[in-house]
């Protein structure tokens, strides 16, 4: 089993789209559709690639919960690459900073962006195979 796809309502999915390009350039935009959702017009994507994607819908309304907070709903949702860095790299390139990086670990590396619609997105780095040494936290 494994996570197929993300659903977002989003302000402004062009702004999206270019966030979560940098993080992702081997992506693509699989489908997009004008409709209604609940009597007001919105506009979806999906983009992924041919077994995860983000659901992707516009015209989102309000803030998202303040992610120093403890309001109930989405804290931040992640993805594993093999290559942090240039993930990093990639997105400094599109104009985006790190939020924050996670504590130091000895078997992983990670690092937290906000994208344009608000949400958290944190990239983490194994430097291990091994499931316990891969959870195993500094403050173990």
């Amino acid at each position: 089993m494994h996570l197929e796809h993300i659903n977002m309502v989003v302000p402004d999915i062009d702004a999206s789209l270019a966030f979560y390009r940098a993080a992702f350039p081997h992506w693509k935009v699989r489908e997009r559709h004008a409709g209604e959702w609940s009597g007001k017009p919105r506009t979806w994507v999906h983009f992924g690639d041919d077994y995860t994607y983000l659901a992707m819908g516009d015209n989102g309304e309000g803030e998202i919960r303040d992610l120093a907070g403890h309001q109930t709903g989405l804290a931040h949702f992640a993805f594993v690459t093999q290559n942090i860095d240039a993930v990093v790299q990639r997105m400094a390139e599109a104009g985006h900073k790190p939020s924050h990086h996670g504590v130091k670990e000895p078997h992983r590396r990670n690092v937290y962006f906000i994208d344009p619609a608000g949400f958290e997105v944190e990239f983490v780095q194994y430097l291990s195979d091994l499931p316990a040494e891969r959870n195993l936290s500094a403050e173990q």
